[in-house]
């Protein structure tokens, strides 16, 4: 099939087949607006990152960045649709066009950037692998598990760390497969394996709602890099840098001290000219995106700038209680660090 008839069929079945194939050809700005309507996968349920409450509201540090790039695109951070995905299931949503954006905690690596046809917008939490076990069982390091079963998700880099670090401290140890934080939970706290091993946040968030979490210890050892962020379709550059820059502006907003408490004000009268150009008094960035003026704007003030967001969500006064670490602004001595906007 030659190159012409070749784009022409896929263009065709775009069109006869709706929104999703529209979104994964890569109009999905596009799309997305067409529909009036972002969907967002998001974590099947991690407290503090993406959980649901007993109406269905979801809340949480990665809900409130597809919260924020609703506002951008749409104006209005109801206009959302969550779709529950696991470790198995998340890119293949995400590459078929069931869900605009990923915004779950998925670790950037080479496979996934390069072979899996996908982008990751940016690093939203700087996290690494640990290990949680119960007081009970008397450990105080994670080499001291010789021999234990370990709950760990299957089709996740977490499986393929634990291997890895496993096999060069010659540790020997049982796996015990899960397909979602909510099983690994569950089978943990019913004494099916020793230890569960997922990325820190994740084990603070999961012991954050137990019932005994005094009874539970996250072992010292950090055995990977996790940067996590939210991911879009290659191929789609101009959606990639919508996510890729609401995602900056959060994060510059809390460098700049532009909060949701002052955020009116400071677009009226400051006169630093990144928050000019940042929150649209001047400068017209967001026709470079297919964007009004106030983008930026509209998406810190749906739940705050990145500080407020983390402190609101996972923060140290939260049950989840992580301490901002490498999420602090590099003015802090942290990694997070926004692009100019200019």
């Amino acid at each position: 099939m030659n190159n012409s008839v070749f784009f022409g069929a896929v263009a065709g079945l775009a069109v006869l087949s709706g929104g999703p194939a529209l979104a994964a050809e890569g109009d999905t700005l596009k799309e997305v607006k067409a529909r009036d309507q972002l969907i967002c996968g998001v974590n099947t349920g991690l407290v503090g990152f993406a959980a649901p409450d007993a109406n269905g509201n979801w809340s949480g540090f990665d809900i409130a960045l597809c919260k924020a790039i609703a506002a951008a695109v749409l104006g209005d951070t109801t206009k959302i649709k969550y779709v529950p995905t696991t470790g198995q299931t998340r890119f293949t949503a995400l590459t078929s066009g069931e869900v605009d954006v990923l915004a779950r905690n998925s670790t950037w690596s080479f496979q996934r950037d390069t072979d899996l046809t996908m982008d990751f917008a940016g690093v939203n939490y700087y996290d690494g692998q640990g290990f949680m076990v119960s007081k009970d069982l008397g450990v105080s390091s994670a080499k001291e598990l010789d021999g234990a079963t370990i709950c760990v998700q299957t089709g996740t880099t977490t499986e393929l760390n634990l291997a890895d670090w496993m096999k060069a401290n010659s540790i020997s140890y049982q796996p015990v497969n899960i397909d979602s934080n909510a099983e690994g939970e569950q089978q943990y706290l019913a004494g099916a394996c020793d230890a569960y091993t997922t990325d820190a946040s994740g084990l603070a968030a999961t012991r954050a709602a137990f019932a005994d979490p005094e009874n539970h210890v996250i072992l010292p050892e950090i055995i990977s890099k996790e940067p996590l962020g939210p991911v879009v379709r290659h191929g789609d550059n101009n959606w990639g840098d919508i996510v890729r820059w609401t995602l900056y502006a959060l994060i510059a907003a809390e460098e700049y001290n532009v909060t949701s408490a002052n955020i009116e004000e400071l677009a009226k009268s400051s006169t630093n000219p990144e928050i000019q150009r940042l929150l649209g008094a001047s400068d017209d960035l967001g026709a470079m995106i297919g964007l009004d003026k106030e983008w930026a704007k509209r998406a810190i003030s749906a739940s705050g700038n990145y500080g407020e967001i983390f402190a609101a969500t996972i923060g140290e006064q939260t049950p989840i209680g992580l301490a901002r670490g490498l999420n602090a602004q590099w003015t802090q001595g942290g990694l997070m660090y926004a692009m100019p906007f200019r």
